[in-house]
């Protein structure tokens, strides 16, 4: 047991290296910048909390004005909560369902790669396209609105603070969508066909076998789903950066975003909240893993 022991450590050793100088590292230095007072690129000493408390002092982070009032800007903390809300069930389920719909129909393969390069198309290139699909002129959304007969409504819709963020988060409900639909068409693969067309013969409705069979039985792609969205949509910074770059006036600005800014926009820079704003997302990804793993899949 001793050999194999040692054995094992001797091909982990690489894996445990590397995520030590490019993970677990710089995690660490990132730790220690949160804490320390910053002159440009100089330390000027030890900052303590000061750096948390300036980043969630600052409106661009949290507005309880614009709580209050139900206008944006309302914060990038407020808008990454508010980008899960809307985004992990919508493209929960509309994975699900178009994996279920999609199971036996004749050319499957080709529509769920239609809908699946919308995940594999690059993030940039993503957000240019919500940027020309919300546009007045040549915006598609607007060329709908327009033959259904709403012209009046048309506008650039990632041009208005009560708009941009609500526009980018279903932009990124459609890039989503084909991963979630892949995950659910590999675990209904899993599913016995035997099982549902018993349920059938006992004269069960297409409803309850959804509803009682397949969903119960998908639970541990809908964890995958979901735990891998909430992540994504936590560190979300391409769509935003090339769609509004945080705009108009910081309304769809998110946390990612914000510390890319503090960090490489600011004149000077200030890596102390940069990094605090960095550790702040790297805890809440922890927090989201350690519940899934503690509450939904040993469960």
């Amino acid at each position: 047991m001793r050999t194999k022991s040692k054995i094992v450590i001797l091909f982990l050793l690489p894996s445990l290296l590397l995520l030590t100088i490019f993970v677990v590292g710089p995690m660490l230095y990132t730790l220690v910048m949160s804490f320390l007072e910053w002159e440009g690129m100089a330390v000027k000493g030890f900052a303590g909390l000061k750096n948390y408390v300036d980043v969630f002092s600052r409106r661009e982070i949290f507005n309880p004005r614009g709580l209050s009032r139900g206008k944006p800007p309302f914060g990038a903390f407020v808008h990454n909560a508010i980008w899960i809300l809307i985004h992990v069930p919508l493209s929960t389920v509309l994975g699900l369902v178009l994996a279920v719909i999609l199971r036996n129909v004749r050319g499957a393969t080709i529509i769920k790669s239609i809908i699946f390069l919308g995940m594999v198309t690059p993030m940039v290139v993503g957000g240019v396209l919500l940027r020309f699909i919300y546009d007045k002129n040549a915006g598609v959304v607007n060329e709908f609105l327009r033959v259904v007969g709403l012209g009046n409504l048309v506008r650039t819709w990632t041009a208005y603070p009560d708009t941009a963020l609500y526009s980018l988060i279903l932009g990124s409900v459609w890039i989503w969508t084909g991963f979630s639909m892949i995950v659910y068409s590999a675990g209904l693969e899993t599913i016995p066909d035997e099982l549902i067309e018993a349920a059938r013969i006992d004269g069960a409705s297409e409803f309850r076998i959804f509803k009682d069979i397949i969903v119960p039985l998908l639970k541990p792609a809908t964890i995958v789903v979901v735990t891998m969205s909430v992540l994504w949509v936590l560190k979300i910074f391409d769509i935003v950066y090339v769609a509004t770059l945080g705009g108009p006036g910081k309304a769809s600005t998110v946390l990612a975003l914000e510390m890319y800014l503090d960090a490489f926009f600011k004149i000077p820079p200030n890596y102390g909240t940069a990094a605090a704003l960095a550790t702040i997302l790297t805890l809440i990804t922890l927090g989201v893993a350690v519940y899934v793993v503690k509450y939904m899949v040993v469960r």
